[in-house]
Formats: structure tokens, sequence, C-alpha cells
């Protein structure tokens, strides 16, 4: 299956290389140079995920990503600075779904992106409808409430909040974490799952749901729901 791919980057020698590299690993790229004009494009083409390098000249990468995120729920991997965690943690506080500090290696990356697209593809075998007291979640379309209330996750904030609500009672450790909601291992000083469970907390908080994920010192987070939950 042909996957579609934007890449934004001013950088269009980088842009070639990996457009070359990721079309023979079966992606399709198109490639934008200027923040602006990547929002644009983007309200009148739709892809499957983005690449966004944080370091844009004119509108930085992070206002492309806030931006963006008013109107689309694509996922996007951003390229960081290496060792720029602040902008990495700002990143994902904003919804992009992963990160890789440049310069990365096209296999990684292409390895990142399969990633992506396998937890958020809605024709996956699907899970049914998970409902833990009144939060519901469903698979198929990737869709979140609380009480009634659309919490409008992104594709990694559904994973998280999905694998924690399906194991409603139970501490679920970091690394189960991040296999299931990043679709890759959990690295030394990798700060994602906490940022996205984060997220997730204060979404629910805003429909109600206050204190429902909790931190466990040294084992993981839990989601404390006081009935347990039924798939459908």
């Amino acid at each position: 299956m042909d996957v579609d791919v934007l890449l934004i980057d001013d950088d269009t020698e980088l842009c070639e290389l990996l457009g070359e590299f990721l079309a023979l690993e079966g992606f399709r790229t198109h490639a934008v140079h200027n923040g602006e004009q990547a929002l644009a494009h983007c309200r009148e083409h739709s892809y499957d995920v983005i690449v966004l390098d944080i370091m844009l000249p004119g509108m930085l990468g992070l206002d492309v990503l806030r931006a963006l995120r008013g109107f689309s729920q694509t996922p996007v991997l951003m390229l960081t600075a290496r060792g720029e965690d602040t902008d990495r943690i700002i990143g994902l506080e904003l919804g992009a779904d992963d990160y890789l500090p440049k310069p990365c290696n096209p296999r990684e990356l292409a390895a990142r992106l399969r990633a992506i697209l396998r937890r958020t593809s809605v024709t996956r075998e699907p899970r049914g409808e998970l409902e833990v007291g009144r939060l519901q979640l469903s698979s198929a379309q990737r869709q979140a409430s609380y009480d009634g209330q659309a919490l409008n996750l992104t594709s990694a904030e559904f994973n998280v909040l999905q694998s924690l609500a399906a194991r409603a009672g139970q501490v679920v450790d970091k690394e189960t974490l991040c296999r299931e909601a990043l679709g890759r291992p959990l690295s030394a000083y990798d700060r994602s799952v906490d940022v996205h469970v984060s997220k997730v907390r204060r979404k629910l908080a805003d429909c109600g749901g206050e204190q429902l994920i909790l931190n466990v010192r040294g084992a993981g987070y839990q989601y404390a729901a006081s009935t347990a939950g039924t798939l459908r």
C-alpha cells in the first residue's frame, strides 16, 4: 500500500535524499521548504504522515505544529537538533507523535514512520469499543470521550489512554506504554510517554475526569477507574 509522506524542511538536499530513500521503501513523498507554505499546503492536501523539521526559517517548526493541530490530526514526526530536549518536550506537548534527532539515519526514519502508521491505521484488526466508567474508546474510529465529551486526542495520546484503560486498576510500566503507544522500546532519558500521559490527564480533567491516571512511583501509570472496563 502506498503511503503519502509530507517532508517540511528547508534543507532541499536532505529532502531529496530522504525522498529517494523513502521511495525505495514504498513511500511517496512531497517536500515543502517553508512553514507558511506548508500550512497552506496541508489545508488543501492530505497525507498519511508528516515529517517536520523544528528549525525552519521564518515560521518555526513548533509554530507550524501548533497551527497544524488547530485543523489536522495527521501524525507528525519531528526532526530536532540532537540534544535539544526542550524542543522535543514542547513538540510532544503541542501534539507531535514522535521525534528523531538530526542528522538522522534514513533507515531509522523509515522504521519510525512505519511504527507511527501501524498504530494509527484504522484498517488493522479492530479491538472493539472499550468502556471504563464514563470513559469510552472506539478503536475502529480511534476516538475517545469522557462523560459524553470528546477528548480530541492525538494518535499517540489515544494509544496511551487505550493501553491504560484496557488494564484499568493495574499498573502499566513505561516500557509497555512506549511499545504499545509509540511502537518502539523505551530508551534512556526518553520522556515521551510522560508527556503524552500528562496531556491525556489534562484533557480528561477538562471533561471532569480528574485524578484518573495515577503515577505509581518507580513502576509506571495506572488508570484508576472505580468500575471495571468492558470490551464490546
